[in-house]
């Protein structure tokens, strides 16, 4: 998929950061494996989840959900990336955002004073907040955006979720304004549900990503297409 900003491919991340010189994106924001197993494949055994926090914390029984039906995603999310892949990230990237990093700290290795954290607002089994390492000497900084089953921060813009490991829309646009700057050129290495390229499309970046499963690859190009559509459209 390829328009004026978005150039995506359904490849290998190695193989895509190969391609490109030194320093050749301003900032990669990505969101690698973690290693702990949330491939898609467990969200069917997660059976109950409940509409509301008022129901829970007065131990009644609430609105039942019942847990999204995913495909498991190629490669799995059975291991974090090996060191290779953190240091050509570091090689095409002038500075990078890297979702799950307290997982893989030790591949890094930089120390940095800039966490991000974004606060999901969550009651269920997932954890309450996600982190992401950021190279900038800004102070730790947090976006509260709930993200919880079908409960969203938005429910007026309500998204249709349709990957195991999707982050909002308005995330990326946060992190896009606070971190990137006019001109910069983005790298995704794992693209997912195409969150990040939304964001990028609505706020006028470059972005070049990748992503390895070919049938979320084509999920997320139709996701992508039916956004950049319908704001053509106003």
């Amino acid at each position: 998929m390829k328009t004026d900003l978005l150039d995506i491919r359904n490849c290998d991340c190695m193989n895509l950061m190969g391609e490109y010189p030194d320093n050749h994106f301003e900032l990669a924001i990505v969101d690698p494996p973690y290693g702990i197993g949330e491939d898609g494949s467990k969200n069917k055994s997660r059976s109950k989840a409940f509409g509301s926090k008022s129901h829970a914390a007065n131990n009644t029984r609430g609105t039942e959900i019942k847990a999204r039906d995913y495909k498991a995603f190629a490669g799995g999310d059975n291991n974090s990336p090996d060191q290779m892949y953190f240091d050509e990230l570091k090689r095409v990237s002038k500075n990078q955002i890297m979702w799950g990093a307290n997982h893989f700290i030790s591949k890094i290795p930089f120390d940095s004073p800039c966490w991000v954290v974004w606060d999901k607002d969550n009651s269920g089994d997932f954890a309450d907040c996600e982190l992401a390492y950021a190279s900038f000497s800004t102070a730790v900084r947090k976006f509260k955006f709930r993200w919880n089953g079908m409960l969203q921060e938005n429910m007026k813009n309500k998204e249709v979720r349709i990957h195991p490991t999707q982050k909002p829309v308005a995330l990326y646009k946060w992190l896009l304004q606070n971190y990137a700057k006019e001109g910069d050129k983005i790298l995704d290495t794992h693209m997912g549900s195409g969150s990040i390229a939304i964001a990028c499309h609505y706020m006028g970046f470059k972005l070049t990503a990748c992503e390895l499963d070919p049938d979320y690859y084509q999920a997320a190009c139709e996701r992508i297409d039916r956004e950049t559509a319908q704001k053509s459209l106003f």
